[in-house]
């Protein structure tokens, strides 16, 4: 839900937000974060721990990071998201702040404040910012949609008992059920 606006904000506000207050910077406006669920830190975790372990035990070259990491989704200073987990294969795009440009894959994981977010505005942005991937996992409908933005693209609906498949790594797939 955005913050009330009275100004256009920048990345100057993002960066100097009061401490322990998060917010995501988009298109001048100021989402406001609020903590997550427990099980949304539970399905964040486990997601994390698969992901990080298929990257090192393939010696891949991306990197996963979890929220709060800092996405400069276009490179341009216009937008600062949170994702909850992002997959970066490009090193050159990792610096200090977080992330220049968009990641290879972004995990959300929907909260019912987040969820009109999630699914329409952030889905609009990494969509056209360049993201190969994007998951939303919604523990309130036991549900994750997913998104594949290359080549041809595709959207599926997949329930926490169905293998999903990870379009970026071939070989994995992931059943949100085993998880919890």
């Amino acid at each position: 839900m955005p913050m009330p606006q009275e100004r256009i904000y920048t990345s100057e506000d993002y960066w100097h937000l009061p401490e322990g207050q998060r917010a995501e910077l988009i298109d001048g406006k100021l989402y406001a974060m609020t903590p997550p669920s427990r099980i949304h830190q539970e399905i964040s975790g486990e997601l994390y721990t698969i992901i990080n372990n298929y990257i090192k035990s393939n010696e891949g070259d991306c990197k996963i990071y979890y929220a709060p990491f800092a996405v400069n989704l276009n490179a341009d200073d216009k937008i600062w998201v949170e994702p909850d987990l992002s997959v970066i294969c490009d090193k050159d795009k990792l610096s200090d702040h977080g992330c220049k440009g968009a990641p290879d894959w972004i995990i959300e994981i929907v909260s019912p404040s987040s969820a009109r977010v999630d699914y329409s505005i952030k889905l609009f942005k990494y969509r056209t910012a360049g993201v190969r991937e994007y998951w939303i996992v919604n523990p309130m409908k036991k549900a994750v949609q997913t998104y594949f933005f290359e080549g041809e693209e595709d959207s599926n609906l997949f329930s926490f008992e169905e293998e999903i498949p990870v379009y970026i790594f071939n070989d994995l797939t992931i059943k949100i059920s085993d998880l919890l």
